[in-house]
This record gives C-alpha cells, sequence and structure tokens, in this order.
C-alpha cells in the first residue's frame, strides 16, 4: 500500500505556455492548410481568425475557472463541478476522446512529413491497409506516449525545446513569405464562395484545443494563479496571429494551387522561396510542430482520464500514481492505447473533425458551468482572474461553440460525437451512478428552490441523482501512539454509514523549503509507515480506507483545507499537546478556521479507548444531537451501554426533557440520570463510572479554544476517562466575521448547561501527556 500523494508542481510559466501554444501551433500551419485552402481558397485565413476568437472566449472562461480551481482534469473537472456528474460524464468522455482523436491526427500529420523524405511503403494488415503516414505515426506515439510515462518535468523541458525551435523557424519563413509577397495572389479571395466558410472553421478548429489543455495540468503549475491565465490566453492570441499572418504570407507569396490539397505544403513553399535549406528547415519544422502537438495533448489527456478516476466516473485504480515519475502511469498507458487505436483505423480529415467536434461540446459546457459557478458563489470559489464582460463572454462562448457544430463536414463525424455523448450519459446512469458521491452545484441549487422552480426541472435534477451518498470520515494522523484508537474511532463510525475513513498525514515542512523541494529531498519513510498501520488497523475493522500524504507549511490550517478537498462529513482528531502543529501564536487565523466548520468535528483526549460504558451530558443543542449520534455508534458497534446526564433546577422537568431527548436521538433504552446543583461536579461524578465521557461542545467554538488554551470546562481535565467533544459544521455570517461572533459574551451557557465566566481557568492542551 502507499499513500496517494498530490501531483508535484513541476511545470513553470514557459512551459505551461508552450503546453497551449504548442499543441495549436502545429496543425494550423503544417497540416491542415492543404486540406482546408482546396475548399476555401485565401479566405482560409479569416476561418482561421474566427476559430481563435471563438477559442478566446472560452480560453477567458477557463482561466477564471482554472484559478479558482488548479486541479488535475481542466475543463472535466470544472463542468463536473458546476453541472453535475452527468454533464461530467459527457464532458470527461469528450475531451478525454477528442484529445486522443486529436492526437492520432497529430501524429499522422508527423508521418507524412517523416515520408515525405524517407518514402517508406504501406503495409496490408488482413483487410486494414495502413498508409506510411499511420504506421511512422504508430512508432512516434509510442515515443512520446513513453516521454509521458517518465514525468511531466522531462514533457515540460522537451515543450519547451520544440516550440522555441518551432517559433524561430516559422518567423524566417513568414519573414520571407512576406519579403515576396503580391496582394494580387489573393484574389479572388473568395473563389469557392463564403458558404464554406464555417464548415472549414470546424475543420480547422482542432487547430485550437490547446489552450484549455494547460488547464489540465493546472494542478502541476507553479503559482497557477499568475501563471495560468498568462499562458491560456497568450496562447491563443499568439497562435491565432500566427495563423493569420503565415497563411496570408504563404498565399500572397505563391499561387494558391500550390497549396490546396498539398499536405506538406509549406515545405514546397519554402523551397520555392528560400531553397533547398528553407524546405529542410520547414521539413524540421513541421516534425517539431506534430510531435509538440501529439506530446502535449497525450499528457493533457492523460490527466483527464486520471481526473475521471479520481471522481470515480472510471475505475478509481487508475488513480494509481508512480512511485518514482509522480505521474498517473495507469492513465497515460489507457490513453496512449486509444491514440495507438484510433491512429490505425482513421484518416487526416476524420480524426482532425472528430477531434474539433467533441471539444466544441466540451467547451460549449465549460461556458455554462463558469455561469453556474457564478450564478450559485460557493464556498471556496475566489479566482485571482475574472472574465470581463461577464456574462456576454460565457454565453457567446457557449453559443458559438454549440453551433458550430452544425456546419462541420463530413455528418458522420458529428454523428459519431453524438453517439460517445450519448454511451456517456448511458456510462453514468448505468455504471458511474452508484459509484458517485457529489452531485454538482447545479443540482444543489435547483433542489434548494424546489418549491420556487418548474416541476420538470425539479423531476429532472433528482432523476438523474447519484444513487450512493459515500459518507467520509476523516482522520488526520500524526501521533503513532494515538494512531490506533483515532482510527478504531473513525472505522466505527463509517461502518455506521457504510462510510470510508480518509487518513490524511500532514507533514510540516519548513518556511524556508519550497513544498517541492521538500518533495523531492525527502522520502517521508515515517508518514508512509503510520498510514500504512493505519490501513492495516481500519481493515482489521472492516472499514474501506484510503490515504494521503500532504506536504503543508501550514499543518493546522491544512486539516481544514484536507476537509474540503477530500468530500469529509466528519472528522476525527486527537487532542493533545500541539497535536497537529497549531500555530499557537496564529490567533485569530485559529479562530477564523474554527468558527466556520467544513464538517462535523470530533475531538478526542485519549487515556485509552474504552467505549463500554459512555456518558453524554446534555442540556439540548445541534452539538449535544452530534454526541448522541456518536454515542448510538459505539451502542451498535460495541453494544456500548449509554447514560445520559441532565443536570435542572427541577427534577421533574428535568426527567421529562431527558425522556424526550432519549427519544429524539435514537437512544430510547439508553439509562437516564437526572440531577441538580452544580453542573461540573455532576458530570465528574457521573464520569467516575464511565470509560467515555462525550459532550457537545460550546456555541463559541470549543475547537479554537482548544488551540488557543481558552477552554473553560475544569472537568475535562478531571475526568480519568477518555473524553470526546462534538462540534457541528456551521459557518460564520458575513457580520460576524467582520465585527466578531454574536455568541461572545462575558457569560455563556454550554450545550452541557454549564454556566462560566471569562475568569474560569483554562484546559491547556500543552498540559496533555
Amino acid at each position: 500500500m502507499s499513500a496517494d500523494e498530490e501531483l508535484a508542481k513541476d511545470l513553470g510559466p514557459l512551459a505551461a505556455l508552450t503546453i497551449g501554444v504548442g499543441t495549436m501551433i502545429g496543425a494550423g500551419i503544417f497540416v491542415l492548410p492543404g486540406a482546408a485552402v482546396a475548399r476555401l481558397g485565401p479566405l482560409t485565413a479569416l476561418a482561421f481568425v474566427i476559430g481563435g476568437a471563438l477559442a478566446l472566449l472560452t480560453a477567458l472562461s477557463a482561466s477564471e475557472l482554472g484559478t479558482a480551481m488548479p486541479v488535475s482534469g481542466g475543463a472535466y473537472y470544472y463542468i463536473n463541478q458546476a453541472l453535475g456528474p452527468l454533464f461530467g460524464s459527457v464532458a470527461g468522455w469528450g475531451n478525454w476522446l477528442g484529445l486522443a482523436f486529436a492526437s492520432s491526427f497529430y501524429m499522422y500529420g508527423f508521418g507524412e512529413y517523416v515520408n515525405s523524405f524517407v518514402s517508406i511503403s504501406g503495409l496490408a494488415l488482413g483487410p486494414v491497409e495502413l498508409a506510411p503516414a499511420q504506421i511512422i505515426g504508430f512508432f512516434g506515439a509510442l515515443f512520446f506516449i513513453t516521454v509521458n510515462y517518465v514525468g511531466a518535468k522531462e514533457t515540460g523541458r522537451l515543450q519547451n525545446i520544440i516550440v522555441i525551435t518551432l517559433v524561430a523557424i516559422l518567423s524566417v519563413f513568414t519573414l520571407f513569405g512576406l519579403l515576396n509577397a503580391d496582394l494580387q495572389t489573393l484574389k479572388p479571395i473568395d473563389p469557392f464562395g463564403w458558404a464554406p466558410l464555417l464548415p472549414v472553421t470546424g475543420l480547422v478548429f482542432v487547430s485550437y484545443l490547446g489552450f484549455v489543455q494547460i488547464t489540465s495540468v493546472a494542478e502541476e503549475i507553479q503559482e497557477p494563479g499568475k501563471n495560468l491565465p498568462r499562458a491560456v490566453i497568450g496562447s491563443v492570441v499568439i497562435v491565432t496571429v500566427m495563423y493569420a499572418l503565415i497563411l496570408l504570407a504563404v498565399l500572397a507569396a505563391v499561387e494558391t494551387e500550390v497549396v490546396a490539397g498539398n499536405d506538406t505544403a509549406v515545405v514546397d513553399v519554402a523551397r520555392m522561396l528560400i531553397g533547398p535549406v528553407g524546405a529542410a528547415a520547414l521539413l524540421l519544422g513541421g516534425l517539431l510542430a506534430t510531435a509538440s502537438s501529439a506530446n502535449a495533448s497525450i499528457l493533457a489527456s492523460s490527466r483527464i482520464n486520471f481526473a475521471m478516476g479520481r471522481d470515480k466516473l472510471v475505475a478509481p485504480s487508475i488513480n494509481e500514481v508512480h512511485p518514482r515519475f509522480s505521474t498517473p502511469y495507469r492513465a497515460i498507458a489507457i490513453t496512449g492505447g486509444l491514440i495507438l487505436l484510433f491512429l490505425l483505423l482513421g484518416n487526416l480529415e476524420i480524426l482532425a473533425t472528430a477531434g474539433s467536434v467533441l471539444h466544441l461540446i466540451v467547451y460549449g459546457l465549460l461556458n455554462i458551468s463558469l455561469i453556474v459557478f457564478r450564478v450559485v458563489d460557493p464556498d471556496g470559489y475566489d479566482p485571482d482572474f475574472t472574465v470581463p464582460l461577464y456574462p456576454i463572454v460565457p454565453i457567446l462562448g457557449a453559443v458559438f461553440s454549440f453551433a458550430l457544430i452544425a456546419f462541420i463536414e463530413p455528418r458522420i463525424v458529428v454523428l459519431l460525437a453524438a453517439g460517445i455523448a450519448v454511451f456517456a450519459a448511458l456510462w453514468y446512469l448505468f455504471y458511474a451512478r452508484a459509484q458517485i458521491e457529489e452531485s454538482g452545484l447545479l443540482a444543489g441549487y435547483v433542489l434548494e428552490r424546489s418549491e420556487e422552480l418548474p416541476d420538470a426541472a425539479v423531476s429532472a435534477t433528482t432523476s438523474v441523482q447519484p444513487d450512493q451518498s459515500d459518507y467520509r470520515v476523516m482522520v488526520p494522523l500524526a501521533n503513532p501512539a494515538s494512531e490506533k484508537d483515532l482510527i478504531t474511532l473513525g472505522s466505527a463510525i463509517a461502518n455506521q454509514h457504510d462510510g470510508t475513513v480518509v487518513a490524511v498525514n500532514i507533514v510540516e515542512v519548513p518556511d524556508q523549503t519550497s513544498l517541492e523541494a521538500a518533495r523531492d529531498q525527502r522520502e517521508y519513510e515515517a508518514a508512509h509507515h503510520l498510514l500504512e498501520q493505519a490501513q492495516n488497523d481500519a481493515e482489521t475493522y472492516g472499514a474501506d480506507i484510503e490515504t494521503h500524504i500532504v506536504l503543508s507549511h501550514e499543518p493546522f490550517e491544512e486539516i481544514f483545507n484536507a476537509t474540503r478537498r477530500y468530500g469529509a462529513d466528519i472528522c476525527v482528531m486527537g487532542w493533545g499537546p500541539d497535536s497537529h502543529g497549531a500555530p499557537g501564536h496564529a490567533e485569530t487565523t485559529v479562530d477564523e478556521l474554527a468558527h466556520s466548520l467544513p464538517c462535523d468535528f470530533l475531538m478526542f483526549k485519549d487515556r485509552g479507548f474504552d467505549p463500554s460504558r459512555v456518558l453524554v451530558p446534555t442540556a439540548g443543542g445541534p452539538d449535544s444531537d452530534l454526541a448522541a449520534a456518536i454515542a448510538k455508534t459505539f451502542q451498535d458497534q460495541f453494544d456500548a451501554s449509554v447514560t445520559l446526564l441532565h443536570v435542572a433546577e427541577d427534577r421533574e422537568e428535568g426527567q421529562a426533557f431527558l425522556e424526550s431527548w432519549a427519544v429524539e436521538n435514537d437512544l430510547p433504552d439508553a439509562q437516564l440520570r437526572v440531577e441538580t446543583g452544580d453542573v461540573q461536579k455532576q458530570i465528574a461524578a457521573a464520569a467516575g463510572d464511565a470509560t467515555l465521557l462525550i459532550i457537545g461542545a460550546t456555541e463559541r467554538g470549543v475547537l479554537s479554544r482548544l488551540v488557543r488554551g481558552s477552554l473553560v470546562l475544569d472537568v475535562l481535565d478531571e475526568v480519568e476517562c477518555s473524553v470526546m467533544l462534538a462540534e457541528k459544521r456551521h459557518e460564520r455570517t458575513l457580520r460576524e466575521r467582520l465585527f466578531g461572533d454574536k455568541h461572545t459574551k462575558t457569560v455563556g451557557e454550554t450545550d452541557t448547561g454549564v454556566e462560566h465566566d471569562a475568569t474560569t481557568p483554562a484546559v491547556d492542551p500543552a498540559d496533555e501527556d
């Protein structure tokens, strides 16, 4: 067993930009001009500009979403989060297979260029005849699949070299074209009329797939808030200008017939304008361009596959990260197999248009997703870049993306894309629906407003909701001595809900050391050993478990981030002397975090785990309800004896309250104990017969007060049994964030009914054993 580790941030700003430029610059100049010019003439330059303008609309939306959520999966991830797993399945399969088709197309073009100077023969395999370009492309694809298998850093470095060399070659080529240009050669600019303009735009749109693929590796980009939008938007602008300028220069310098129908037209044009040296340079450029496009597409497509596995749209085993290379090697291998298959079965036009249609579907859904995120405005959605002219930009991006599909030819490709979309929807309904845990922002938005919205919308939403809601119990682990008890607690709660234990070890990294450097320099054997033991202990209790190692400069704050990242319903954590690296000096940060809990929290003070006799003091309230639910879990899982304690001024009223409360919290057979007098003394007396004391937290936020040493219940330190504090999820309002908690006061009342004031001595976690 190995813990699930985060993808390393290996891609710098230049590597991110060249992933986009490298993917796009190849097909548009070195492969597609021949086919496009044969159908549209010089007007092809306008088709490229239209394609670039459409791509720019989606690039703006992708930049906002990418800076808000820099995670692996890109467009698929955003659509899945916003529109839900049904559309997420369509986007995932469409994006993944669309990139696989595009990668095959690029390698086909690569084969054409190689064959132009080696000239090999075709090969017949039964009824299938392979062209020379397919054979060469097959072995080229194998090479780049292997490069991606080895690691993203190697991929980024190779991409930098390829793209910088390519841009230099094309710049010289364009200069010669401009020096030999004659505008009269462009006339007539529309020899075939304007009708083919949009169909040709659909054909060449495969040239603009690279920009969103940058977001697919956002999790591996350094400083994504700054570098991602620069790379996404910059790559579209750079490539669009290059396409239009180069194509106009070429068509103004030579007759249109030289380019039309010629798959390696730029080589012939370079030979005419520059000579043999120019032809050789453009031949090299063609090889580099098609290779870089394929290389970048393979990189991005495998990450989409990886993200789908993470979300259980496909088998989660695809998540496996290579222990040496830190790459999703299984995802890369599967994607590579599809690329090779498409390359052997398809032709140049089918591969190009299939990639275009599938991506237009994804881009339309991506723009809609941005609108959903803006409307719902979920917690944590805080992009560093925002789309200008919202909502005009995403609306136009969605409308134009879907509209362009109607003009794409041949129509068989549109039917193929529609078939893939239908397959993806059926895949979700009949396979993934039972595995998926989250329903998406749109579903939550619709269901919360079910009384206001049309019944048809609500019915459609509920009919496609995930069948399974996996209850997730996160257990942050730091101390090997308390690991077994915490995992036992987490396993009991997970088993009660048919859920999963998420064991997390947060490794503190000094501020002076970057997380990248820390990961490269250390093996973290202790962390792996601790999580291996956690897995063994969880399996002993029959609980499903997943494990994660997270490197962080702020380990205590990372606990809260991790609960959100891993979708925790409840967090079970130890309570001891700085047990999770809580920064004693950062009281403001700790107070803010602990007063806005992303899930339910249980804080366990371990004096030996023994759930045989459980005591639950209560005066009512949501946190006491959580304490009762945990007691019920121990009753069911360990056959615990549960005693409920209520301290009241009047015994009869107290007895009536406790009997009613016990029934409401599914503990009708619990022993009831009603006392009068001092609450803390009565709790201490009753705890003398208990092996575990479970108390609901105070409204003021018990977690922050534990960390800061200001908890006022002396009884928790006086009893000899283990203590568990339960605090339910809650959010602070904007007013509370600005002006302080409305519950803060000198004298207060806890969920247990304990009266206290600010002068009461505090329980100091630093005093714990």
